[in-house]
């Protein structure tokens, strides 16, 4: 009896634990064919580089020579937030002349820094009027009787409202 219950605790145990397996989430560029690593620099060409791996992730906002190919893998584990587990980036830049590839930069999720932001919202001059102060200063603001007033800005020559 005594090992039934152990083994039923075990198989439960099991089958919690096969539960709580992590979900792979791959986001990025994925390589199928063709290995961003595998450009070689001085033989490799915009044109071959664009044929055998496709569009860049990105390109460099202050340099079109540059390119950008990123991928990475996050593993959510139940209702636990989501962790990078791995990031591959890889940067290729071209001479400008040629065309043809300068250097090819790998980078991982060890090269990658953490970067502390700031919160804080810079305060705005002036202040705030609640819902009842807005309702009362409109009271008397116009609109509800007709102006005799001739000339006044945003009013037509003869026209009486």
């Amino acid at each position: 009896m005594l090992k039934r219950a152990a083994f039923a605790i075990l198989l439960a145990g099991a089958a919690m634990t096969g539960a709580c397996a992590p979900i792979s989430s791959y986001s990025g560029f994925q390589a199928i064919e063709a290995n961003p690593r595998d450009v070689k620099p001085g033989e490799d060409s915009k044109a071959t580089v664009r044929g055998r791996l496709g569009s860049p992730s990105a390109v460099s906002a202050f340099d079109t020579n540059v390119w950008i190919y990123m991928n990475q893998i996050k593993e959510t584990v139940a209702f636990m937030r989501p962790i990078v587990t791995r990031r591959d980036i890889t940067v290729i830049t071209f001479d400008q002349e040629t065309e043809t590839v300068k250097t090819v930069d790998n980078l991982t999720l060890a090269d990658g820094k953490v970067i502390a932001f700031n919160g804080r919202e810079t305060p705005t001059r002036g202040r705030e009027l609640t819902v009842l102060e807005q309702l009362i200063g409109s009271i008397g603001a116009g609109g509800v009787l007709p102006r005799d007033e001739e000339g006044v800005p945003g009013s037509r020559p003869g026209d009486r409202r």
